[in-house]
Order: C-alpha cells, then structure tokens, then sequence
C-alpha cells in the first residue's frame, strides 16, 4: 500500500488539471498558432507559466485503483500488476484465466 500523502498528492493534481484543462488548452493553441503575431504567442507562453505546476497533465502519476502502488500499471484495468493477478486468481475478472502450456 502506498503512502496516503503520495496518493491524496495524486489525487489533488488529478482535480488541478481538471480545473485547469480548458484555460491550458486555449493558451496552448494560442502559443502554437503560427499566424498570430509574435508577440502575442510570446505572452500566451508566460501566462502558461504562470499557471500552476501540478495543473499539467504530465505531472499526474498512474496509480493503482486498489493499492494505490505507482509502478507496473496496466492502463486498461486501472491497476497494479500485484493487484491484478490477486483478483485473476480470485476469479473476479471475467474471461481472464491463469495461463499454462
């Protein structure tokens, strides 16, 4: 299990981009457009970074839903490779079964 702080911190910057996302998105188009002057591209760029480091999506950590353990993740069950295999021997998700040849 990992830290509540670690996982509670996740969770804060999950909610941060939310809140974010569509002043980001619309500075991030404006910084791109090539036929803007450049001087208004330039100032879109430092009102981006003025925003708040933990609204970027890229600072989000992939968690497990169960253990909240950060590494081995596998994006289409939303969990761990531990938990995985704990709920698989279980028989808890449908169709998927222990292989061996």
């Amino acid at each position: 299990m990992a830290k509540k702080s670690s996982i509670e911190k996740n969770n804060r910057r999950r909610r941060m981009v939310a809140a974010y996302a569509d002043r980001r998105a619309k500075l991030k188009a404006l910084a791109r457009d090539k036929s803007q002057p450049q001087e208004i591209r330039f100032e879109a760029r430092l009102k981006l970074a003025q925003l708040p480091r933990n609204s970027s999506a890229t600072r989000v950590r992939n968690r497990c839903e169960l253990s909240g353990r950060p590494r081995a993740y596998y994006r289409n069950f939303r969990m761990s490779r531990i938990a995985l295999r704990e709920l698989a021997s279980r028989g808890q998700i449908p169709g998927m079964v222990k292989s061996s040849w």
